[in-house]
Order: C-alpha cells, then structure tokens, then sequence
C-alpha cells in the first residue's frame, strides 16, 4: 500500500503531499478540477497529472482533497475502483452524505481513513497515554484560534460553514478522543457571524457526554495576531495540560513532559508535530494489514454529528440539543443555522 493518489490539488494536498513523502509512499497521480494546477502540483510531487473521471487511476489509496461537498462522491469513486481512501475533514458538508460513505466504507471492508491529523501529533498521542492516569475527568477545554484562512473557499456559503465547521472539526475529534468510552449526548453553541461574509467566524461549544463531563469548546478566525491552538485536561488529582501553537509543550500539574525526540530530514517540523506524518504511516499500515484505521468513517460522522447539532442549537438562541443528531440531515450546517 504505497502507491498513492491525490483528488485535489490545494494547499492541504501539498502538506499531505509532503508527508507522504517523507513517510516513503510513492504518489503516483495528482487530479483536480485546473489541469494546469494539476500539472503544477504533480511536478512539486514527483506525480503525474490527470483528470478526476480517471481516479484511482491504479493506485494503491486516494486521499481525498477536494471541497468538502464533493468528498464522499470522490471518496466511493476510488473504493469502487479498488483503492482505500483517506478523506479530508470535515468529512462532508450534509449528515446523509455522511450516511453514504459509512455504507460504502463497511461494503469494503473499512477502507476508509478520516484525515484528522492532530490525532497523529506527538503531543496529543501523550496526552492520550496520560489522561488515564488523572482518574475522572471533570474539565476539559479545547481552543483553535487564528486568522480566517485566506485561500480556497472557506468563507463561501458553498463550502457548507465556517469556522465551526472546518477549523473546528479539530478539537471536536479530540474531544471525543480524550473523553475516552464516554459517549456525547447534548451539545449547546453561540456561532457569531461578521458582515463581509455568510459564515461564521466564532463559535463557544459546550458539550456534555453521559459520564457527565462537560467539554468547553473556543474556534475562531478573530485572531490574526495570536494565533492559540491548546488543550487542558483536569481532574481532583491534577491537571494535564498540552500546547500546539505557539509552542510545543506538554505539562503535568506544571511540569514539563519530554517529548519524543523529532526525526531530521523534514522539509518542515510541523509535518511531524502537527501529526502529518504520523497519519499517513498509520493509515497506509493500517491498510495493508487488512485493518480498518481507529480513525474511520464512522468516527468522522461522529464528528459532524456534533456539528450540525452545534449549528442548530446557535439558530436556537444556544439552547441544548440531543446528540446523536435529529433534525434535517439532508442540510449543510452553515444551512441548518441560517434557517
């Protein structure tokens, strides 16, 4: 399993390219709606360029790229061909669509791998292996702050939300991730908006899980200047506590935690510490054992689950909502707030 393709050419493409890379897969073929874009990025990639109809295209996985609504079209394209296929998150922009690609993930045996890179980030793997051993969790608080992202169409109606949605998707995972077994059943939001555009751009989640934790959510693209990607665990016992951005750290009851040493040779640290490399290791070992990857389809429905709960809960001036999710899943849910 280290033939790989790209659907999707823009700048995640080329991160995931770059990863790929420096975890010793072959890319193969790189399509996307420009051919000239294709082109330029299949060279960058040591790849070929060629058309979407043509995908898989024999390769071994398809890691899926392209705009979030098209992700589960593309993604079952490239099972139907033969191929696993990795997808970008947010999975899709409707739960329905999210429906089809758990169908076709378990038709094929669970070849399907959600991109949730974080999971795969040294720090956040520690803070995995650590969390038990603060015993009860009775806070957890998440935060992904920074500018509003200024390439591709994060900030039209089409790309189905906003900062919630794409940027939020993140901490949403490892929520679920660092709350272990515990399972979320009630989710409450406040989504703010700004003029020069149709979608939100701040939103505070509180999420609950029948354990009775309750898990504090911060996404924003209002912070151009500090940008803030962190994590706090607590307990009665301590408090674990783990930053991406600016710094690297991980801290138990203020102590710093040593960290695995990082590998040399990467074009950029951050494709190891933000957990790219990592994922794509995983995913193609998983693959090749016959093994459906931890983070699966089911896994990302489970994270825009909560989403459009989110959304719907800020259209209904933040009062809670049941999870699973029971309102329209045919809706985007940038739609299911506006309306």
């Amino acid at each position: 399993m280290t033939d790989l393709a790209f659907s999707g050419a823009g700048h995640i493409a080329s991160v995931h390219g770059l990863a790929a890379r420096a975890a010793g897969v072959t890319i193969t073929k790189v399509a996307s709606r420009d051919h000239g874009h294709a082109t330029e990025r299949a060279r960058e990639m040591g790849a070929e360029a060629c058309e979407y109809a043509d995908l898989p295209a024999g390769a071994d996985i398809v890691f899926v790229a392209t705009p979030p609504a098209n992700h589960v079209n593309d993604a079952i394209q490239a099972l139907q061909g033969g191929a696993a296929a990795i997808v970008e998150k947010p999975v899709a922009t409707t739960l329905e669509d999210a429906d089809r690609l758990v169908a076709a993930a378990a038709a094929s045996g669970g070849r399907v791998g959600y991109a949730e890179n974080l999971a795969f980030a040294p720090v956040v793997q520690a803070m995995l292996a650590r969390i038990g051993d603060l015993g009860p969790i009775h806070h957890l608080e998440l935060r992904s702050l920074q500018a509003r992202p200024n390439w591709g169409d994060f900030l039209e109606e089409s790309w189905g939300g906003g900062a919630l949605f794409d940027l939020g998707a993140h901490p949403i995972a490892l929520a679920l991730l660092l709350a272990g077994s515990a399972k979320p059943v009630e989710v409450s939001a406040n989504l703010k908006g700004a003029v020069d555009i149709a979608a939100d751009d701040y939103a505070e989640v509180t999420l609950t899980f029948d354990s009775g934790l309750q898990v504090e959510l911060t996404v924003s693209w209002r912070h151009p200047d500090d940008q803030v990607w962190d994590i706090e665990a607590a307990s009665s016992t301590g408090v674990l506590r783990a930053e991406l951005i600016p710094n690297l750290s991980l801290e138990i009851n203020g102590e710093p935690v040593a960290l695995p040493a990082e590998r040399d040779g990467l074009p950029s640290p951050l494709l190891e510490r933000m957990g790219y490399v990592g994922q794509i290791e995983a995913f193609t070992a998983d693959f090749a054992a016959g093994r459906e990857p931890e983070m699966n389809a089911t896994f990302a429905r489970d994270v825009l689950d909560i989403i459009c709960g989110a959304y719907q809960s800020s259209a209904n001036n933040g009062r809670p909502r049941p999870l699973p999710f029971n309102g329209h899943r045919d809706r985007t849910p940038l739609q299911l707030w506006l309306d």
